[in-house]
């Protein structure tokens, strides 16, 4: 069985083997000890922590093989990014140039910088080994933070927005990076890249252009990316579709990456969960249940798991066998929140 808790400090290891086959362009996941260590500290704190309103937590999950004890994944929340750091965006708008008298009317894309998603919060962080792809895995850890937060709503943002990784090569070479790299920085991507992970942004500021970019001024590499995906982040972005995530003009300053957005009230899982005492019972969960994702209602000792629940609509409660029980560190009566891995439309 597979199961989804939060990271502690035994999990260093794990994390830095994902970090390093994450590949450059997995900004959130940089390979240094220091900064995985930070990581994981601040997630083990945070789910400690009794809060009230979004603030600097940052919740990070691992996937677990308990067949194993192997970590195979991982999977990230912040509940309000920009408030310690400045968090830069391009928004994708529109300037008109027009002379009536001359009967010319021009509209030109342009970039401009800015801090508008300061305060929301950010899904981030999955990635998924590759031993452990296939079957619901990459759903399970993609729509676990969905219940997450939907439980514990007032620890998080309405807005709800993620970052989705922008188009660059094996080596690390972003077509968007390399016009800016060319006029302005003079620093490669993945350099680019890892300092922004490590949490070095005072470059973007101080090199970043101080005006809006035509974009019909970019070479034709650099505007053929903006708003488009890495080939690996199409399924990712594709899940966040389904869920109801939309873009909105807002593109990463480094690739040109789209930022999606949803509020928690219209995301699918999250409005589809619903919240129930368990009684366990292995009978009735196999011949009448589906499958569903299930989370305890816990923060510090968080457990989900992806397996059969039945509900029984007359009595309002949630049947579970004994070993999704355990995994789930429940007892009979106790609430859990959960939502079917296949919709019924």
């Amino acid at each position: 069985m597979y199961i989804i808790r939060p990271i502690s400090s035994n999990d260093y290891a794990a994390l830095h083997t994902i970090a390093v086959e994450s590949g450059i362009g997995f900004t959130s996941l940089p390979v240094n000890e220091a900064l995985l260590q930070k990581k994981i500290s601040r997630a083990e704190v945070a789910f400690s922590s009794s809060v009230n309103s979004p603030g600097n937590q940052s919740y990070l999950f691992v996937l677990e093989d308990t067949s194993t004890n192997t970590v195979v994944g991982t999977t990230g929340i912040e509940a309000a990014v920009g408030l310690d750091d400045a968090f830069y965006h391009y928004h994708v708008g529109k300037v008109v140039h027009a002379s009536r008298e001359l009967n010319i009317h021009n509209t030109v894309d342009i970039l401009s910088v800015c801090n508008d998603y300061t305060g929301v919060t950010e899904i981030c962080t999955l990635f998924l080994r590759e031993q452990a792809r296939g079957g619901i895995n990459g759903r399970f850890l993609s729509k676990v933070r969905f219940l997450f937060m939907m439980e514990h709503r007032e620890r998080f943002s309405e807005t709800i927005i993620a970052e989705m990784r922008g188009v660059s090569d094996e080596q690390g070479k972003s077509p968007f990076w390399a016009w800016l790299e060319e006029h302005f920085f003079s620093l490669d991507f993945p350099t680019a890249d890892y300092l922004t992970g490590i949490g070095n942004k005072r470059f973007i500021a101080e090199l970043m252009p101080k005006y809006p970019i035509y974009v019909n001024l970019l070479s034709k590499e650099a505007q053929a990316v903006i708003g488009q995906v890495h080939n690996k982040t199409r399924p990712a972005l594709q899940l966040l579709e389904e869920e109801g995530f939309g873009f909105r003009g807002y593109v990463d300053i480094f690739d040109a990456g789209p930022t999606v957005e949803a509020n928690l009230s219209h995301i699918r899982t999250a409005q589809l969960s619903r919240k129930l005492p368990v009684v366990i019972d292995d009978q009735s969960a196999a011949q009448n249940g589906q499958t569903n994702y299930i989370i305890n209602t816990s923060v510090k000792d968080f457990r989900a798991v992806a397996t059969d629940l039945a509900v029984s609509e007359e009595r309002q409660i949630a049947a579970i066998s004994h070993h999704a029980a355990t995994a789930l560190n429940v007892k009979e009566g106790d609430m859990v929140r959960f939502a079917p891995v296949h919709y019924r439309d």
